[in-house]
């Protein structure tokens, strides 16, 4: 350890699809090191693998703290902060992924499937019948996640300005106020969807949700899960798309691969998640007690990044990692939706968006590329999700 001040988190990225040099410089110094956060806390940042997969399944970490209004945090947003009771925290948790679970079963990811991949067919085409350039960002990462959540959970679509604006809010990094407030007039929204559904229910999660557990579910229970999977089931998956369009339109020689077999799309998609995954963000836990972790003593209460991101930079488990590679079949899986207990509910769900959307990209615009040199491209740096502020194609 040392007594010096801790370096500002998260670091300088000069090269989007690169993890930061500081981060490969700190963690071959140790995987776990100490940062100061945008908010002015301190956190302890964990960059090796098998640290970073151990502790996502470690139960001695939580997502609350036992003082809120005093917790470290990593931004403004109201869902990057302690969240939930301190005392129930893993209860909670459990019972969150037991009523929620079947819906994002295999079965109705199959069903699903369908529907996503004409939404994404549908998408593509009308950008192919446009005149270059096009914004991808808005005209596919955007709104097939959107539309995709929305028919899950039975959210009318045509309210989707007012979702992007509550979402865009729901993210801000810098200001708390307005991410409450985002948050605050989603819940109410859906608290009125919730108690419609009740008297005129469909065939959708929301509907679901109300007979779950005999119809013992209370409606504000509903709407805090409806809130968390509209916020969480789109705005993290239109990330995950922007990088996924655009390592194709930097990498032609692996998008011809992929164009020629699409047997590939989902070994790309794979490769896409571990690549874009750079080690901007982390996984937010507190130390609920406690705990040892390579050589240092980390005190109950604080904060952890659990950065999945250098993780899946890690050289020993991924050599060459800054390089983009279909081909590759590491021994160890990426750890961008988690690991173990508390993995990605809708990690399937979104493997589904983003493998649509790669095989009607080299479908529908086999020339695509980039209208903008990649420097120019902005990282949405204000938004707790980050992705990029446009995606402009031209062919």
């Amino acid at each position: 350890m040392t007594t010096s001040e801790p370096p500002a988190f998260p670091f300088d990225q000069p090269d989007l699809l690169a993890a930061p040099p500081l981060l490969r410089r700190l963690h071959e110094r140790g995987p776990i090191t100490r940062v100061r956060t945008p908010t002015g806390d301190e956190a302890w940042l964990v960059t090796g693998y098998e640290e970073v997969r151990r502790l996502l399944a470690d139960d001695r970490l939580g997502l609350s703290h036992p003082d809120p209004d005093r917790a470290p945090r990593m931004s403004e947003s109201v869902f990057f902060g302690p969240t939930g009771n301190h005392d129930t925290d893993q209860a909670d948790r459990a019972r969150m992924r037991a009523v929620l679970m079947p819906y994002f079963s295999a079965r109705r990811m199959r069903v699903l499937r369908v529907r996503v991949e004409a939404i994404a067919r549908e998408l593509l085409e009308d950008v192919a019948a446009s005149r270059p350039p096009v914004d991808l960002h808005e005209a596919l990462a955007v709104p097939l996640p959107l539309s995709v959540i929305c028919e899950l959970l039975g959210v009318p679509y045509e309210h989707r300005p007012e979702f992007r604006r509550w979402a865009h809010g729901i993210g801000d990094a810098r200001d708390g106020a307005a991410s409450q407030a985002a948050l605050a007039e989603l819940y109410a929204y859906i608290l009125d969807l919730v108690r419609a559904k009740r008297a005129d229910p469909g065939d959708d999660v929301l509907s679901g949700l109300i007979t779950a557990e005999d119809g013992t579910l209370g409606d504000d229970f509903i709407a805090m899960l409806g809130t968390m999977l509209l916020f969480a089931g789109h705005d993290t998956t239109v990330s995950a798309l922007d990088y996924t369009m655009l390592l194709m339109l930097t990498h032609p020689e692996q998008r011809r691969a992929v164009a020629e077999d699409p047997g590939l799309i989902p070994h790309a998609v794979e490769e896409i998640l571990r690549a874009s995954n750079t080690g901007a963000g982390g996984v937010l836990r507190y130390a609920r007690q406690d705990l040892e972790l390579g050589g240092v003593r980390v005190r109950a209460g604080e904060l952890l990044l659990l950065n999945n991101g250098a993780a899946n930079h890690d050289e020993s488990v991924f050599p060459d990692s800054d390089t983009f590679d279909i081909g590759r079949r590491p021994a160890s899986p990426h750890v961008t939706f988690g690991y173990g207990p508390h993995y990605c509910l809708g990690a399937v769900l979104a493997r589904i968006e983003l493998q649509a959307a790669l095989a009607e990209l080299v479908r529908c615009l086999p020339g695509a590329r980039l209208a903008v040199p990649v420097e120019r491209l902005r990282v949405r740096s204000d938004q707790l999700t980050g992705g990029l502020a446009e995606l402009p194609v031209t062919w």
